[in-house]
This record gives structure tokens, C-alpha cells and sequence, in this order.
């Protein structure tokens, strides 16, 4: 069952509990993390001012991941960037290639862009690994692929994404969809447990994936 949210506050607090509620023990290079269940999810408002994201975001990582998405340089700690995946993909501009497609062809499904290329070094794979833009019920709907997520930085992921979709959007005189979002492993490092304890507890009234 897919869980639909309000707002993208709702849904990454949402995703923390998800996490953090049903996870298993695993390892990663940055150190032991909590695996939660894959999740299938939607937003309908994002926004920096959502009043959860202004309580609680970490706003020096803003302009950090902000340039992830918009840049097609590889912005230290990174390893890769995914404006330079979206926009020159191995000589493509995959953003508009969407553009004119759905420009011509309204009404098409085949929208979808990836983030990955075969042989990737394993160090370098991103966590976003592919969109999907449709043009239905009067808005321009988005789908993003997480084969990873971490729950607690997520918002920095999504709010870069509303951008992107709202750039292809506006080409198309649309206003902006729901984004609905598939993340195969969301995950928690053990880092940050108390970081995300202390928003958990914060929040009344818990709502779970």
C-alpha cells in the first residue's frame, strides 16, 4: 500500500519512524547502520518552509546538497553529482531529452531517465538511480528510484527534486504532481540515533510509512 503525505515534512518524519521501528542491523563503509522494509510513498507539497523541515533541517547541509542537484561538478563529500547526471549524462542532457519528449508527446510514458550506467565503480553508484516525469491530471507527476536512502537526510534529496520538477513543468505550462517516491534499503546510521531520537520524540501523534 502506497502512503500518500500532505507535505514533505510529514513523509520524512514518516520515513525516520519507519526505519528506526522495523529495522535490522547491517554494515556500511561509513559505519553500522539500521535497515528498515522498502517504502512506496507520496508528497504533494514540498517546500522549505514546511514547518518541519524550518524546526529541525541541519540548514548548513542546504547549499551542500542544493549543489549536488544544480552543478555538474562533484562537490566534496561526494563522489559523484547528480546535476552532472542529469543534465550530461555521458554527453546527454537527460533533463532535456524529457523536456522535448513530453513536449511533443504529452501524453507519453517513456519519460523516464537513469542515473546509473553499466560497470559503475561500486564507490560511485548513486542512491537516485533513475526519474520518471508523466504529464496526468492537469500536472506534471514525478516518480524518483532510491536504490538507498538515508532517512535522515532525505528531505535534502526531495526539496532539490521538486526544483527539477518544477523546471520541467513550467516548459509545459503544468503546474507541479504529486512526487512519489520508491527507496529500496532506507537506512539509518547508528551516528545519528540521537539526532533522530530527538525529532521522534519531539513529534506527537507518530504517523508511520
Amino acid at each position: 500500500m502506497m502512503r500518500q503525505w500532505a507535505t514533505c515534512g510529514q513523509a520524512w518524519v514518516a520515513l525516520m519512524r519507519h526505519v528506526t521501528d522495523a529495522a535490522e542491523l547491517a554494515d556500511d563503509d561509513r559505519g553500522p547502520v539500521l535497515e528498515g522494509p522498502p517504502v512506496l510513498f507520496e508528497m504533494t507539497w514540498l517546500d522549505w518552509t514546511d514547518p518541519l523541515i524550518s524546526r529541525f533541517a541541519e540548514a548548513s547541509a542546504v547549499e551542500l546538497y542544493t549543489r549536488k542537484f544544480t552543478t555538474t561538478s562533484v562537490c566534496a563529500p561526494f563522489k559523484y553529482s547528480y546535476g552532472a547526471r542529469l543534465r550530461d549524462f555521458q554527453g546527454v542532457d537527460q533533463l532535456a531529452w524529457v523536456r522535448q519528449l513530453l513536449t511533443q508527446r504529452p501524453y507519453s510514458k517513456s519519460g523516464w531517465i537513469s542515473l546509473t550506467g553499466p560497470g559503475e565503480c561500486p564507490d560511485a553508484v548513486p542512491c537516485l538511480t533513475g526519474l520518471a516525469f508523466r504529464a496526468r491530471r492537469e500536472a506534471l507527476q514525478m516518480s524518483a528510484v532510491f536504490r538507498s536512502q538515508n532517512a535522515y537526510t532525505s528531505y535534502l534529496n526531495y526539496l532539490p527534486l521538486r526544483d527539477v520538477q518544477a523546471d520541467i513543468a513550467t516548459v509545459l505550462g503544468l503546474p507541479c504532481g504529486p512526487m512519489r517516491v520508491y527507496v529500496d534499503v532506507p537506512h539509518l546510521y547508528i551516528a545519528d540515533a540521537d539526532k533522530v531520537g530527538a525529532i521522534l520524540s519531539a513529534i506527537p501523534a507518530p504517523e508511520t510509512m
